[in-house]
């Protein structure tokens, strides 16, 4: 029954979206756009800013403001990545403000970052999914193919075209400070598997994916944010284990790919990929035989801007192979970046035959999935978030929690009349109002000050376990455990309650406290920005208090549990 009520709803938000009809196969099938028409018109400072794609800025009412204009007018951008709209009607507002402001000229290729649905940047009155690793511990191409629809069926309804989604990076590394949790998992053939079922849901949906980080950022040990990855593993690594998800992609019609600031010594030991000919033209474009546009990473990140400044990174990308080059920072960036690409045009640092081939790629994308300039505000605002999209996400969520480990402990009785302490170091307070939700006893709380707690705080959090019946506590990292979590684990299981513990992001947690008596993973929060994800922390908490879990594990609890792992009621 939940499925159907789902497909009709989906159905419905489809029809009324006229935007989400199949994307055209060509140009021509778009209802006469001529790409080579477009670029025969455009002067040279009018193509270098089809090949900037800039973040937008926001005045107090929330909408693009006098920067993005400019961005827009002036520097004649042609695509944008939006800041945070609250709602989904802003979201819809704010993109025909933009689109408004591109003409007479090309309309704007409008991109968000939903990893996890819409949520990811619009996050009040959308759909949260879950995070990759949920759906990859979910096993269910059904489920991964759903996810992608209800994101696409909001995306588009905002007057989004573009989503730089899935993550296609192997988490072969725990240690990984970035991906984790927004990778399906530590398999090439799951990753793959699920990736491309992605890719070709959004495609028949009528959304732009961008698979990323290519080659794979997915055993690198440093935040690409923070510093410079560096990657040793022999060529035949590359290929059997972080080459294989992009290989899908491309062949399930991927038509934009991300790449990674991380250097592969194995192709190139001196560049990162994103300033790599060798491996944006000769492993990409050449090995791979990708046809479709190629889009950096944030240029601004310092793995790049730290090492190279992003004026001279800029032309070493678009001559290494990229495409679209993403400004991420403030209007000063913007500038810079398309003055940087129209001296290098006019020097002959740049070709224009390499200019045009970027731009025809921008231009064909944007006769092809952008259909309408203007979206409706009200018809946003109900499509995202309805009813039934987040009935689908409940089910999703409860597919993808892991329950781990359990000596007699769970589930909690939701009917008992007992206190719950959840006690935790990020997200207390979330996850507390979801045990509420699942149980009827009274629920209290606890919350470390930092991600690593004090003997101090652990202490507090012993008393008011002492006063309570149960304990929920929840850790979270970004790579290894702080001690101060373990430490507190471990007293809380020392004072004889029944305790549970919940991993919200890594499921490694549970290698730094194994003496725990049941454990629950739920894939929900990332790493480096904590992003937080409403439907996994719910979902983790209806499974401790009853519901039934299903997942498994997408990667291995080294010395503990293996890939594939999960126990159930």
């Amino acid at each position: 029954m939940l499925k159907s009520t789902f497909t009709a709803l989906f159905a419905l938000s489809a029809t009324c979206l006229v935007a989400a009809a199949p994307v055209a196969s060509t140009p021509a099938a778009a209802g006469g756009c001529d790409p080579e028409a477009q670029l025969a018109r455009m002067t040279d400072a009018e193509k270098v800013g089809q090949m900037v794609m800039a973040v937008t800025h926001d005045g107090p009412d929330g909408m693009p403001d006098e920067r993005t204009r400019r961005s827009i007018q002036e520097l004649k951008i042609g695509s944008v990545l939006t800041s945070e709209p609250r709602t989904p009607g802003l979201a819809a507002r704010y993109a025909n403000r933009l689109q408004d402001w591109a003409r007479p000229g090309p309309p704007l290729l409008v991109s968000g970052d939903f990893e996890f649905g819409t949520t990811h940047n619009v996050r009040e009155g959308t759909t949260p999914l879950p995070n990759a690793m949920g759906l990859g511990a979910a096993r269910d191409p059904a489920l991964a193919r759903d996810a992608a629809r209800i994101t696409a069926a909001e995306a588009r309804a905002m007057g989004f075209q573009w989503n730089y989604a899935p993550v296609a990076d192997v988490n072969t590394n725990p240690r990984n400070p970035i991906i984790g949790v927004r990778s399906f998992g530590e398999r090439p053939d799951l990753v793959s598997g699920l990736t491309s079922a992605q890719v070709r849901a959004y495609r028949q949906a009528g959304v732009i994916t961008t698979p990323k980080h290519f080659p794979g950022h997915g055993d690198t040990e440093t935040d690409s944010h923070l510093g410079l990855p560096v990657v040793t593993y022999a060529r035949a690594t590359l290929d059997g284990v972080h080459l294989p998800p992009f290989r899908g992609a491309i062949a399930s019609g991927a038509e934009a790919i991300m790449t990674a600031h991380v250097v592969v010594k194995a192709v190139d030991p001196a560049l990162p990929a994103t300033l790599s000919p060798k491996v944006l033209t000769g492993l990409l474009r050449g090995d791979l035989g990708f046809r479709g546009l190629i889009v950096t990473d944030g240029m601004e990140m310092d793995a790049i801007d730290a090492n190279w400044g992003t004026r001279e990174a800029t032309v070493m990308a678009v001559n290494a192979g990229a495409d679209v080059i993403m400004s991420s920072g403030e209007f000063e960036t913007h500038v810079e970046a398309v003055d940087a690409l129209l001296s290098a045009l006019r020097s002959g640092a740049l070709t224009e035959a390499r200019v045009d081939e970027s731009v025809r790629r921008v231009l064909d994308l944007k006769c092809r999935y952008v259909t309408t300039r203007r979206v409706s505000p009200a018809l946003a605002e109900t499509v995202a978030g309805n009813p039934a999209f987040l009935r689908r996400a409940a089910a999703m969520g409860r597919a993808a929690t892991t329950l781990v480990k359990n000596e007699g402990v769970l589930p909690f009785d939701p009917r008992s009349s007992q206190r719950t302490l959840v006690a935790g170091v990020a997200q207390t307070d979330q996850l507390a109002q979801a045990v509420d939700a699942a149980s009827k006893g009274p629920v209290a709380r606890w919350q470390a000050g930092t991600t690593d707690p004090s003997d101090a705080e652990i202490a507090e959090a012993v008393r008011l376990a002492k006063d309570a019946d149960r304990v929920l506590v929840a850790t979270f990292s970004s790579g290894p455990l702080p001690a101060g979590q373990a430490r507190l684990v471990r007293a809380l299981q020392a004072i004889g309650k029944p305790v549970a513990a919940l991993a919200t992001g890594l499921p490694y947690d549970y290698a730094s406290y194994p003496e725990v008596k049941a454990y629950v993973a739920a894939y929900a929060t990332t790493a480096r920005a904590q992003r937080m994800n409403l439907t996994m922390l719910q979902a983790a908490a209806d499974v401790i208090f009853g519901a039934r879990p299903s997942g498994r594990l997408p990667v291995t609890i080294a010395g503990h549990y293996p890939y594939g792992h999960g126990l159930g009621y």
